[in-house]
């Protein structure tokens, strides 16, 4: 029986880049909780931005946020992981100095940024609506940073994948999180600790959850339990990490309340 579901936002729920979440998740969160199913909303994104999107149900579910680098329940920090200031001012000026990229640092309650283009400063404050500080100078980053992101506004090709990887990878975990987005994270961190945590503190095992995946960010995640869905949109290397596949989440979190948690028919009828 199925006692926490985890889904991620961007490529998951949020689907062709809506920053809405469909009203229709609500009430499927609100039935699981009535059934005892925990829902774990697992995201690259900032604790305020996912408290806001899962407003009508905030205080029915739980998050680990900012790629498993906090997690958060009843709107207390079970947890929270950080990067050496010396690795932060590395990443930032690394890109600072690359034309066409544009940082953000995650602090607790917001991030950090130094827009060099208006377009910028907009996707992160009135499209991603994220809280976010902006700074002249990176002296002004005073809070520790969990994670780090750079953006391209063209899209994260290969090439600028592999220049990211090659600069930072032998000092943290680089890893794609959408188009446009690579993200630097401390070793070790990752949306499976979130999940792992939440595993001890409300004594759910591995084979009790369900996981909903479509990016690399998402790839230990989906290995850490055996009913991992990737998204059929996702690349091979994140299909390859999941045991099933999915158009949407929706449909399957219809199916677990229809079959009362049993996992093994929501198997039949999904697939």
């Amino acid at each position: 029986m199925i006692k926490l579901v985890a889904s991620d936002l961007d490529g998951t729920l949020l689907l062709n880049g809506v920053q809405k979440l469909p009203e229709e998740i609500f009430p499927l969160i609100k039935r699981m909780k009535e059934m005892g199913i925990v829902f774990a909303a697992a995201s690259g994104r900032q604790y305020p931005n996912m408290k806001r999107l899962f407003a009508p149900v905030a205080s029915d579910i739980v998050f680990v946020c900012e790629n498993g680098a906090m997690a958060v329940k009843d709107d207390k920090m079970i947890y929270q992981d950080g990067f050496s200031r010396e690795l932060v001012m590395d990443i930032l000026h690394a890109i600072q100095d690359k034309e066409g990229a544009e940082f953000s640092c995650s602090a607790k309650d917001f991030y950090y940024i130094m827009p060099k283009t208006r377009h910028f400063f907009d996707r992160m404050t009135k499209v991603i609506k994220n809280n976010c500080k902006v700074i002249r100078d990176f002296s002004e980053i005073t809070e520790p940073c969990m994670k780090l992101a750079v953006y391209e506004r063209n899209g994260m090709g290969e090439e600028s994948i592999r220049y990211w990887k090659e600069k930072f990878s032998d000092r943290c975990t680089v890893v794609t999180s959408g188009n446009d987005w690579v993200d630097f994270i401390p070793f070790g961190t990752n949306k499976a600790r979130g999940i792992r945590k939440y595993q001890e503190i409300l004594g759910i095992r591995p084979e009790e959850c369900m996981v909903f995946g479509d990016e690399f960010n998402d790839i230990e995640m989906l290995k850490s339990v055996p009913w991992s869905f990737a998204m059929a949109h996702s690349k091979d290397g994140v299909k390859a990490a999941a045991n099933y596949e999915t158009e949407r989440v929706e449909p399957v979190l219809e199916c677990l309340i229809r079959m009362k948690g049993n996992i093994e028919e929501v198997i039949k009828h999904v697939q």
